[in-house]
């Protein structure tokens, strides 16, 4: 009965861990593509053709 309590445990920890991980990557990633987001408006805004080509 005690080896199931502790199975049962060591489950419940490595799929918080599992959770936790996946959760602080997706955060990761998600201030990388909004660095790259503000780069990428900031070069459009810096670069400042006038001559934009209209897409049909």
């Amino acid at each position: 009965m005690v080896l199931k309590i502790i199975g049962a445990i060591i489950v419940i920890w490595v799929a918080l861990s599992v959770i936790g991980f996946v959760f602080k990557a997706l955060g990761t990633l998600l201030v990388i593509a909004a660095v790259a987001t503000v780069g990428v408006a900031a070069y459009g805004a810096i670069k400042g053709k006038k001559d934009y080509k209209q897409i049909r």
